[in-house]
């Protein structure tokens, strides 16, 4: 979602705008209301991998600062249209075990005063309401939290603070990324941002029966099937009862797939059968939603809207993925893909 940049700020020079009015973890706080304390923003979407794999850092730096002068702010802003969803982002903050106030930002208004681009992004406001610091992307952990400490001590010069967190993961060491292959890029499978391969590409806003080519896709993923194409997703289409499924296939470089899903309207949840080269995915390769059926292959069960972790696995590959499902009104909108495992 975005790649990793770090600024700092002069003391007394930008201020801080306003935020907004919908909470979830707190009644509604200004940051006029804010003033004597050090206030840290995150910028985040509950479906973003890139933010999801910053929260365990966001969590601690509020258990370990929020009683010596630290407000952490998650401000929400939603990608994808159902996470405007009050409900949907309770269930993703309890599930990540955040308790800090989080703002619900689904008009963009807090986005737009801090002319944000980036998810996740992180900007430190000091005691005075001036912008301090403002990191995008994940790393630059021990940076960001010397700044928090910073900001704290010209609060209390004396206030009594630990050392700085050791990295939770050792790919967040420095360096440490530098033995990181470059993976396949963030897949969008809505027309408004996506493409496929398909030679007359999505057929938008309606229904329409894709076939897939006689040689497999190069650069990008491939329909196949009954699907309706929408602005931010593409969505398993009503079949005959002896009908073809919708397949999608993709070729792939990476170690880690994720992918957005939301299920269907029907009262139970939807369910995707998936393949790594034209087999079931094997143990080691299984991400934390794919299951194994009775007879050896491989599914996702999809309950609600979120990031599915399909494949999983310590080392770098190239191969093609496929997923094939009946389960009508499924909704697919974006792949991303992590590389960053370290080398044999």
């Amino acid at each position: 979602m975005c790649s990793n940049i770090l600024l700092q700020f002069e003391p007394r020079q930008v201020h801080a705008p306003e935020i907004g009015l919908e909470w979830l973890n707190s009644p509604p706080l200004t940051m006029r209301g804010l003033r004597g304390r050090a206030v840290l923003i995150d910028f985040w979407d509950y479906t973003c991998v890139n933010c999801i794999r910053t929260l365990p850092y966001v969590r601690e730096w509020h258990r370990r600062y929020h009683t010596k002068g630290l407000a952490v702010i998650g401000v929400h802003a939603p990608e994808f249209f159902f996470a405007q969803t009050a409900e949907n982002v309770a269930k993703a903050a309890e599930e990540f075990h955040l308790d800090y106030p989080i703002l619900l930002d689904n008009d963009y208004q807090v986005w737009k005063a801090f002319a944000n681009r980036y998810w996740p992004a992180k900007y430190l406001i000091d005691k005075d309401g001036y912008l301090r610091y403002f990191h995008a992307g994940e790393g630059n952990y021990e940076e960001t939290e010397q700044m928090i400490q910073g900001l704290l001590r010209e609060i209390d010069p004396a206030v009594e603070l630990p050392p700085v967190l050791e990295p939770v993961r050792a790919l967040d060491r420095s360096g440490a990324l530098e033995a990181c292959e470059r993976p396949t890029p963030e897949l969008y499978l809505g027309y408004q941002r996506g493409h496929i391969v398909n030679p007359d590409g999505f057929i938008k806003d309606q229904i329409a029966s894709y076939q897939f080519g006689t040689q497999p896709p190069a650069d990008g993923p491939e329909l196949a099937g009954p699907w309706f194409s929408g602005a931010q997703f593409v969505a398993v289409a009503a079949h005959p009862t002896d009908g073809e499924p919708a397949r999608l296939r993709l070729p792939y470089s990476a170690a880690e797939i994720n992918l957005v899903m939301a299920p269907g309207t029907n009262p139970f949840p939807s369910r995707a059968e998936i393949t790594d080269d034209g087999r079931p995915l094997d143990h080691q390769s299984r991400g934390e939603d794919v299951r194994e059926q009775a007879d050896g292959g491989t599914w996702i069960e999809i309950s609600r809207p979120r990031m599915y972790s399909l494949v999983k696995r310590d080392r770098f590959l190239s191969r093609e993925l496929r997923l094939a499902s009946r389960s009508t009104g499924l909704q697919l909108f974006a792949f991303t893909f992590v590389s960053c495992v370290p080398r044999p």
